[in-house]
């Protein structure tokens, strides 16, 4: 399968609203059910875990869930019928879980299609003087909670907010959630997705019910890439297991932008690097200097901005399991020869240094993404720094 066709596959079916399915999480979603079941379900949740683990598929297959049990009369055909449908396309036993609603019934359907009127998704929007989508939930995307929630639901009761995900509000868009968070209707349910709880607003954090979800282990990360990818090479799906950490959603991006091939680029690169400023300076650096350049043209122009973002994920990725390592709790790659390279590196520079180093790393990123400053320069300063390290 192609870049493009994988690509279209991500945009197609991995769009949580779709998803019918969800592996991994059966602790998480059996939480959920008991909740309900309690009659004591809390207004506000909020469901963190790495990126692209399934948590906004959980969210929305939740909401769904919430939205059934009030659904009218022939709107689902009652929760007996909720699990009717096409065999063909019904998930195995093992993909339903406790909150599984049919793929195949009316309300998957609107709630996939955006379409019910007892769920309000809120993500990061348009701008409108840009025509581009905005880096950040702003205001006034938030601000229609508060009306959405008072509304008297016209499908059953239930109202569900699901934000996805809640580290993208800015400072105005938090403040604005927070009276919606404080004074919450009756039958109402907030469903927050994080992937850096800690970039939230404390009072926020205070105020909703915290669900932490891990990364799939590599059984249920097998059985996902499967569904999405039956063509894939197991081969391949175990590197891309590896370096997205149990991350289906970040797996199917590496593989959408050749990002197996790019690891072992920049592995092949560090591993040129000099372990310490004693001798060898001269022909390695030289030879690492030219396959840098390669590697930086790589992101130039518009055509370079998706491998720019894969490259970045990659470094930054390696530096946080170099320090992992360093610090005594994580390991390198399986498999690959990152496990020699890191060692190298930890013996010519202290866990403090390359915290520093990762600081400077991600300060550089984002003032490249913040000012659109030159991508190309950003790669090549990234590797410059650790060079630098290396070398002190």
């Amino acid at each position: 399968m192609s870049a493009e066709d994988i690509g279209q596959e991500v945009e197609e079916t991995l769009l949580p609203r779709n998803n019918p399915h969800l592996f991994g999480h059966e602790k998480a979603e059996a939480t959920l059910h008991a909740a309900w079941e309690s009659e004591h379900l809390h207004h506000a949740w909020l469901i963190s875990g790495p990126e692209g683990i399934g948590k906004a598929t959980l969210a929305h297959r939740f909401a769904r869930f919430l939205l059934s049990q009030e659904a009218e009369a022939g709107e689902t055909g009652g929760h007996a019928d909720l699990f009717a449908g096409d065999p063909q396309s019904t998930p195995s036993e093992e993909s339903r879980g406790a909150l599984y609603i049919d793929s195949e019934s009316r309300l998957f359907g609107r709630v996939a299609a955006g379409g019910h009127a007892g769920l309000l998704t809120v993500t990061r929007s348009i701008d409108p003087k840009t025509k581009k989508l905005r880096g950040e939930i702003v205001v006034d995307d938030v601000r229609g909670i508060g009306g959405f929630l008072h509304m008297t639901a016209a499908e059953g009761g239930t109202r569900v907010v699901v934000i996805d995900p809640g580290d993208d509000m800015n400072r105005n868009a938090a403040n604005a959630l927070l009276k919606s968070l404080e004074e919450p209707p009756a039958k109402t349910v907030i469903l927050m997705v994080s992937h850096t709880p800690g970039r939230l607003l404390p009072t926020i954090r205070s105020r909703c019910r915290g669900l932490r979800l891990a990364p799939l282990g590599e059984a249920d990360f097998t059985r996902v890439m499967a569904q999405l990818q039956p063509d894939m090479e197991p081969a391949v799906m175990a590197e891309l297991f590896r370096l997205s950490g149990g991350s289906p959603g970040k797996a199917l991006r590496l593989a959408e932008e050749g990002g197996i091939e790019l690891y072992h680029e920049v592995l092949a690169l560090l591993a040129t690097l000099p372990p310490d400023g004693k001798g060898g300076a001269g022909h390695r650096r030289g030879a690492n200097s030219a396959a840098l350049h390669i590697l930086a043209d790589k992101v130039a122009g518009k055509k370079g901005e998706a491998a720019y973002r894969t490259l970045v994920d990659l470094l930054s990725s390696w530096m946080a399991r170099l320090i992992r390592l360093g610090a005594g709790v994580g390991e390198a790659v399986a498999g690959s020869e990152e496990s020699p390279v890191m060692q190298r590196f930890l013996a010519a520079a202290g866990l403090d240094q390359w915290l520093e180093v990762w600081d400077n790393q991600r300060a550089l990123f984002a003032q490249t993404d913040g000012l659109n400053l030159d991508r190309r320069q950003a790669i090549l300063n990234a590797f410059f720094n650790l060079e630098k390290a290396v070398r002190a």
